[in-house]
Parts: C-alpha cells; sequence; structure tokens
C-alpha cells in the first residue's frame, strides 16, 4: 500500500472527508466506527489492508475533533 499525503484547507474540511471515509467502512463492513476502533484495538479483528485504513482514519477523526474542540473553546 503506498503513503498518501492529501492537504485540506481546513479542520473542518479533513474532517468531513475522514468523516465519508468512515462512513464508506462502516457501510461495507456493517458496523460503526468507535464499535470497531475498540474490538481492533484488543486483537480481536486482523492486520489486514483495509483494517490498518480504518484504523487510522478513525485516529485521525478524533485527533481532528479533539484539534476543533480546542479552537472552538480558544473562540469563546
Amino acid at each position: 500500500m503506498r503513503k498518501q499525503t492529501i492537504h485540506y484547507s481546513s479542520p473542518l474540511d479533513a474532517l468531513i472527508e475522514v468523516t465519508k471515509r468512515l462512513s464508506f467502512h462502516e457501510m461495507q463492513e456493517q458496523m460503526d466506527s468507535e464499535e470497531f476502533f475498540h474490538q481492533y484495538s484488543q486483537g480481536r479483528l486482523s492486520d489486514d489492508s483495509g483494517h490498518v485504513e480504518w484504523a487510522n482514519d478513525y485516529r485521525h477523526y478524533l485527533s481532528l475533533r479533539q484539534e476543533l474542540e480546542n479552537l472552538l473553546k480558544h473562540a469563546a
């Protein structure tokens, strides 16, 4: 799998795109991302490329969400 870097104009744009990818994974696997990540982190799911990509997308989602929450706290 080739590593790909994508640049977004804002954390919100990035969050929207990552959320779209998470939605795709969820529909494909019939499992929500939070439950998937819990099971994956516990070693209950394989490390195939699709799961690794989904886990990375979910980590990115959590990071972006935290970044946006911090920005909103400072804006208020």
